[in-house]
């Protein structure tokens, strides 16, 4: 017999994902990833990151994600933002990631430009500008807690 989910009905919650996320920031600006046109989620413009390894904190796998990502070296300032986010066609298909634990950091110490080494497009936007970017669903609530506090500093 195979293993049995004490949360029949919440089965996402036994396989959810951490990724850790990343909000490089720079002359008033934010950098957005646009994913490839291949992968999950087509062209939807996210934060630069990714899942959390076994043995690393979210800081640490933020930091590896960024280096592979863009080939540059951070460190990721204050968690600015946690959420669970759960994608219902990711549950339904097992090809896709459904549930995600996220962890959003600023970041505004790195070395090197940052350089697209696994998007479709990088791109440095305003916070008006990144609203109208077609943003990854899951992302929507980070992107309206920095408007949100951008017009609060304002």
């Amino acid at each position: 017999m195979g293993p049995v989910s004490i949360f029949p009905c919440f089965s996402y919650l036994s396989v959810m994902k951490e990724v850790a996320v990343g909000i490089l920031r720079s002359d008033g600006k934010v950098l957005a990833c646009q994913r490839r046109r291949n992968a999950v989620y087509p062209l939807k413009w996210e934060f630069p990151g990714g899942k959390v390894e076994p043995g690393e904190s979210p800081a640490e796998a933020l930091r590896r994600e960024l280096r592979e990502e863009l080939g540059i070296e951070a460190t990721p300032g204050a968690e600015i933002h946690r959420q669970e986010w759960v994608y219902p066609d990711g549950v339904a298909d097992p090809k896709k990631d459904g549930s995600f634990r996220v962890f959003y950091f600023l970041v505004d110490r790195y070395t090197g430009v940052p350089a697209n080494h696994a998007f479709e497009e990088i791109r440095w936007v305003t916070l008006p500008e990144l609203r109208r970017l077609d943003i990854l669903e899951g992302n929507g609530e980070a992107v309206d807690k920095l408007l949100n506090d951008d017009r609060a500093r304002s």
